[in-house]
Parts: C-alpha cells; sequence; structure tokens
C-alpha cells in the first residue's frame, strides 16, 4: 500500500527534474529573454519609466541599453535588455546576450553584484540603495535618473526572483 505512494513521489520528482534543468543560467542570455519577458508584464516598470522620462533619456537610439552579470562568474557583461519607448510604454524590446560593444554612461546602465547577493535583492531582502550603499551591487551609469526611479529599480532587481534560473553554473561567455 505504501509502494504506490512511494513509486508516485518518486515519478513526480523526477518529472520535475527536467523542467529544473531547462531553467536558464542565471545572467545568461536566456535568463535576459525571459526577464526581457517578466519586464513588460510589470506596470511598475513600463508605465512609472515612460511616464518619468526616464526611457526618453535614449541618446537617439531608440532604446537604452542595460547589461548584468555575476562578480563571481567574471568582470564582464554577460546579459543585456533593452529597453524602448514604444506607445505610453517603457518596453523591452531585446533580452539577450551581450550586443551593445559601447555603452554611453549618460544613459546606459551596467550592474554587477555576487550570485549570492542578486538572489538576496530578487527576493526583496533589500532594495536599491542598501544595495550601493553596503556595496553589494556595483552600477555604471546615470546615477541621478536612476536616484529619481527608485520604485521601478527595485522592480527591476526583483526580477531575479522572479525569472526561474539557476545559480549552479555561470553563464557561457
Amino acid at each position: 500500500m505504501h509502494r504506490p505512494a512511494a513509486a508516485l513521489a518518486l515519478c513526480s520528482a523526477l518529472a520535475c527534474a527536467p523542467a529544473l534543468a531547462q531553467q536558464p543560467v542565471l545572467m545568461s542570455g536566456d535568463w535576459a529573454k525571459a526577464a526581457c519577458d517578466a519586464w513588460n508584464r510589470e506596470a511598475t516598470l513600463t508605465d512609472q519609466l515612460a511616464e518619468s522620462g526616464w526611457a526618453k533619456n535614449d541618446k537617439g537610439r531608440g532604446f537604452k541599453v542595460m547589461q548584468v552579470y555575476r562578480s563571481d562568474c567574471g568582470s564582464r557583461a554577460s546579459a543585456e535588455m533593452r529597453i524602448a519607448l514604444q506607445g505610453a510604454k517603457a518596453q523591452c524590446v531585446y533580452g539577450g546576450a551581450v550586443q551593445t560593444a559601447k555603452l554611453d554612461d549618460s544613459a546606459d546602465y551596467v550592474m554587477s553584484a555576487e550570485t549570492a547577493r542578486w538572489l538576496e535583492m530578487g527576493r526583496g531582502e533589500y532594495g536599491p540603495m542598501r544595495a550601493m550603499m553596503f556595496g553589494r551591487l556595483s552600477f555604471v551609469g546615470p546615477k541621478m535618473e536612476a536616484m529619481g526611479n527608485m520604485g521601478p529599480f527595485e522592480s527591476f532587481l526583483l526580477l531575479v526572483g522572479k525569472v526561474g534560473s539557476t545559480a549552479a553554473s555561470c553563464p557561457a561567455p
């Protein structure tokens, strides 16, 4: 009588294994694609960043660039998201591998943190101000612009916890 229940539990566990194996590596191009989709479902990001004028600061390219990486996995960005003003929304129009070689630090952003710190921020244990103040998040980009958009900035950090991923390995270069 206990055997069928045990077998069912084992089968359920095995059925979950492929789903877990398919999760993208945190801060990889595949992760950025999923984060891009999640961005577009977050009103705090799409609406507030359009209303505040953040998305308009694209230096005439038609998009802003945000690059991220896990500092314990290297010293270069491993994922990129591009945000463009489309209608009245700040939409993520690209998420994937890094494609932009030259960033403009008056419009674009590069953020890095150790894997453990990204995961803490993704769980909402602390926000961007505390992360930067205590050196848990490195940030390059227009700081005053970011300071004026702390709510959306925190929503971006929370995407790390919302987008399924694995941190068991580093993103491929």
